[in-house]
């Protein structure tokens, strides 16, 4: 996949230009960013691109030396199950933050 970087948002398209998976996230203002949303198109679903996309979040932050928490409720459940792996990277907030789905509002 060719990953695309944008102030925010990390993401993937096909040759249609039709997005096939991304990631959002906000700047806070202590410096670390809040990761908002995850997305695979869904029929792509089920595939590992969610997984492969969150360590590619993970690398990005990783090098911009960012910490990250997550309202997104794969993002944040990806974070915690990957701990120990990307420790440099999550923030110490990850288990205050209030968990829900950004489209859905589902918790």
């Amino acid at each position: 996949m060719d990953w695309k970087y944008e102030n925010g948002r990390i993401y993937s398209i096909d040759e249609k230009n039709e997005l096939i998976a991304e990631t959002t996230f906000v700047f806070k203002e202590n410096g670390e960013v809040n990761i908002d949303h995850t997305y695979v198109k869904p029929d792509l679903r089920g595939k590992g691109i969610a997984g492969k996309m969150m360590e590619i979040v993970a690398e990005y932050l990783s090098g911009k030396g960012l910490k990250a928490t997550a309202t997104c409720p794969y993002a944040n459940n990806w974070l915690k199950k990957h701990k120990e792996l990307y420790s440099d990277i999550i923030s110490k907030n990850i288990d205050n933050e209030v968990v829900a789905c950004k489209i859905t509002g589902e918790e």
